[in-house]
């Protein structure tokens, strides 16, 4: 009786173990090769961002950031301007505050068009939230460049991480 019931116990686990789902809520099921989400997941820093100023011209701006992509399909940025009196005048208005951008949510990926939709859950621009932004993405060694999709938006950022 021991042996059938410690048989049925190892059976058990064993059927529990093969068909858990290790790869998280947003996983690659959507279609996404492991490769690429690997290479988005974990924390990069700020390189660059150019934005268009005022003036019509794109330029740099003096800012440091975070960006964090996590396994099971979660993001967060931080953006902050170093001199807030520009950061909030130009382009960057739509997404920041008082020289300061921060915003959270999900992500997915569409490796075919390189680009990935950030689904907002919360920001310090609140009316960011529920919004579905699309950004065209180019990955290059230890670097991610990020644009908008929209072409009336006129910035571009490089993320690098070593």
């Amino acid at each position: 009786m021991k042996r059938l019931l410690l048989l049925a116990v190892v059976t058990l686990l064993v059927g529990v173990t093969v068909s858990f789902d290790f790869r998280g809520s947003n996983a690659p099921e959507q279609g996404i090769s492991q490769s690429i989400q690997d290479r988005f997941v974990g924390a990069w820093r700020l390189a660059w961002l150019e934005e268009e100023g005022a003036d019509g011209r794109v330029h740099r701006a003096d800012c440091t950031g975070l960006l964090v992509y996590t396994p099971d399909g979660h993001m967060s940025v931080q953006v902050m301007y170093r001199n807030p009196q520009l950061g909030g005048r130009t382009a960057s208005a739509q997404y920041a505050h008082a020289g300061y951008e921060a915003s959270f949510g999900t992500y997915e990926i569409d490796e075919t068009a390189n680009t990935f939709t950030f689904h907002v859950e919360g920001a310090l621009v609140r009316s960011l939230v529920d919004k579905r932004l699309t950004r065209v993405f180019q990955l290059s060694g230890n670097q991610l460049i990020v644009k908008s999709y929209n072409r009336n938006e006129h910035w571009r950022v490089g993320w690098e991480r070593d």
